[in-house]
């Protein structure tokens, strides 16, 4: 009896909290994705719609976030580094409650070539979720949510590789 409850509680807290559908997540996978305009700690200013017909990886983080931390070089490898010449992708990464400043310092103390861009005060983030981080939200050519996932885990992180590169195919 105390093995099914084991394995029932474990279904039932997966499919809650998998892919990033949680209490936490405001938007769901099929949403149409919230619009917003940032400014890159290089200067850029983006409007996300004007990039219809593109897929969109946001990933919400904080310097002082330990799994965060653990996932950005494995973004940085594996999705940047393959997908960073595609005229079909973008890269979003928002540094949720800190500065441009800060991000400036962070960003070259850790030697990322990654777009970084300051979200002060979840102005964005808040559109998307209440709570944790890290949070990936992977936006269509249709600029609906095709994927989202919460945390980092290796097997979690290869469902978004997966999803990429099926929406790039």
């Amino acid at each position: 009896m105390k093995k099914t409850f084991a394995i029932l509680f474990t279904v039932i807290f997966f499919n809650l909290f998998s892919h990033g559908q949680d209490a936490t997540t405001y938007k769901k996978t099929g949403d149409k994705a919230p619009e917003f305009s940032y400014k890159t700690i290089d200067g850029k200013t983006i409007d996300i719609s004007t990039l219809k017909g593109k897929v969109i990886l946001v990933n919400f983080f904080a310097t002082w976030c330990p799994p965060c931390n653990q996932e950005l070089p494995v973004l940085q490898k594996k999705v940047w580094e393959r997908y960073m010449n595609s005229k079909d992708f973008v890269l979003i990464i928002l540094g949720r409650e800190h500065s441009e400043e800060e991000l400036i310092k962070w960003v070259k103390e850790k030697g990322y070539s990654m777009p970084f861009a300051p979200d002060p005060e979840r102005k964005i983030y808040s559109m998307y979720a209440k709570e944790s981080i890290p949070r990936n939200v992977i936006i269509g050519k249709d600029g609906k949510i095709a994927f989202q996932s919460i945390g980092f885990t290796e097997e979690e992180f290869k469902s978004l590789e997966d999803k990429l590169a099926e929406l790039l195919k």
